[in-house]
């Protein structure tokens, strides 16, 4: 399958001027960024979370949110900011994943829904016609620079077998080696934190992870 690979660098900060910071270090490099949010609801870690702070963030990136938070059919509208173009929820953080992919696209976002190594594939693409892409976590969702887990490979291929035009995000433990794998079992976008703040320099990292990526 022929496709374009894309690189989003990934933000998990405790607070807002850090991610600005680091939005601004990637911002001649890439169209989008994502922005990580966790309040302590469903991961055990809490990270910056204050959708108000978005209010402040002027950038030409393009941002998505992935939100690690509870009870999302409560809280979407918080989100649902004029600068924000796709939200990212846990399929387990919603009763109603339907519900949520509705009011994203009423606000004109984009919806994607995000599945933990703990969380079901099979429950998840029931939402497939509905959703605008799939998010799976190569890593157990909170903290930046975790192991990937066993199986995140071979949960790409599944989920790309089973959904063959569906756009795949992968997060987690993504670096030059790991992230061609990810394209080879079948992702579109791969989303990377460490791998690029931690370089020395993030332009030569975004550009050797392009490459890396391009050559599957």
């Amino acid at each position: 399958m022929s496709k374009k690979i894309e690189i989003i660098p990934a933000i998990n900060a405790n607070d807002f001027e850090e991610i600005r910071r680091r939005v601004k270090l990637v911002e001649p490099f890439v169209e989008w960024v994502q922005i990580d949010a966790a309040d302590g609801t469903f991961t055990k870690n809490t990270i910056w979370h204050n959708p108000e702070d978005l209010a402040f963030l002027e950038t030409p990136l393009k941002i998505e949110l992935h939100l690690m938070l509870d009870k999302m059919e409560k809280r979407i509208e918080d989100w649902l900011l004029p600068n924000v173009h796709r939200i990212v929820f846990h399929i387990n953080a919603a009763n109603d994943p339907d519900f949520v992919i509705e009011k994203c696209h009423e606000a004109g976002k984009e919806a994607g829904i995000a599945v933990g190594p703990n969380e079901s594939l099979v429950k998840a693409l029931e939402h497939k016609e509905k959703a605008d892409m799939f998010q799976i976590l190569d890593v157990y969702p909170g903290l930046s620079g975790a192991e990937i887990v066993k199986n995140a490979f071979e949960r790409i291929g599944e989920l790309r077998e089973f959904c063959e035009n569906c756009i795949i995000e992968v997060d987690g433990g993504m670096n030059k080696e790991t992230a061609p794998k990810a394209v080879e079992a079948g992702a579109n976008i791969i989303a990377v934190a460490s791998a690029i703040f931690n370089a020395e320099n993030i332009g030569e990292a975004i550009k050797n992870l392009q490459e890396a990526v391009q050559k599957k």
